[in-house]
């Protein structure tokens, strides 16, 4: 991988750490933010060491969104479709489509493109002094990247549709009431909350994860009977795995499982 110059990179104990890295400016996503991003997601897919990858953003901020000073303006000389389609969707599809939990460590704000980046991870977990921010229609655009698809799912219709419009900020309390993050802690047990559930993921049966991961989300468009068929296959892959037949031992032997993530 190429030195990236907006996101650091480190990969300890099976952990893709990947932080975001322009705080003086509230890790806004500028073109070379979402390339480097792009990269280190790569990286992390690519790496049979990385078991579970964790995002976060450097200094008071998770991710403010488009950087605007270096956004498309409207006289036509940038095309928002192009952004969209080269820089920011190949993104949420590398997290979506990626074998491995993703964790976001929200630990600030998390506006715009930034707050679908948080919602395309697995896990989430909020400090209690970040924000969702929807940031979108103040500026008479729309949610995108994978925004609209997250929202009404996370938040049903009725509250998706005041959030996209009204940009009320979602405080880290409502967010965990609404189901949109897994858990909240204070800003000085962040850290510890985020990299204690890390290394449980990164501890655990990786090749499993993915095949829940894949099949929970074919699970919230396909109909029964073909996630029945599914399961069938998967569950048959799942136990030829190295990792079933040691969880299989621990559980006889009344120990801990020592899974290799295969």
């Amino acid at each position: 991988m190429k030195e990236l110059e907006t996101v650091l990179y480190s990969v300890a104990n099976g952990v893709a750490s990947v932080t975001l890295n322009r705080p003086e400016s509230y890790n806004a996503a500028n073109e070379q933010l979402t390339t480097d991003l792009q990269a280190a997601l790569q990286s992390a897919a690519e790496s049979n060491e990385v078991r579970v990858v964790v995002i976060t953003g450097a200094g008071k901020a998770f991710c403010s969104g488009q950087d605007l000073k270096d956004a498309p303006s409207g006289d036509g000389k940038r095309s928002l479709r192009d952004s969209l389609e080269r820089r920011y969707n190949p993104i949420i599809r590398q997290m979506r489509d990626m074998p491995k939990p993703i964790i976001a460590g929200i630990n600030g704000v998390a506006a715009g493109a930034g707050m679908s980046l948080a919602l395309a991870a697995d896990f989430r977990i909020m400090s209690t002094s970040a924000r969702f921010v929807e940031a979108f229609i103040g500026i008479a655009l729309i949610p995108d990247s994978g925004a609209t698809w997250f929202y009404p799912r996370m938040m049903g219709y009725t509250r998706a549709f005041e959030f996209a419009t009204l940009n009320k900020p979602i405080t880290a309390a409502e967010a965990l009431q609404l189901g949109m993050v897994n858990a909240t802690a204070h800003p000085k047990a962040f850290k510890q909350a985020v990299d204690k559930i890390a290394l449980t993921y990164a501890n655990g049966p990786t090749q499993s994860y993915g095949f829940v991961k894949m099949l929970l989300q074919r699970g919230m468009s396909e109909g029964l009977n073909d996630m029945l068929e599914l399961e069938k296959e998967y569950q048959q892959r799942a136990g030829e795995s190295s990792d079933y037949r040691e969880g299989v031992a621990a559980f006889v032997e009344k120990r801990k499982a020592k899974f290799i993530g295969r």
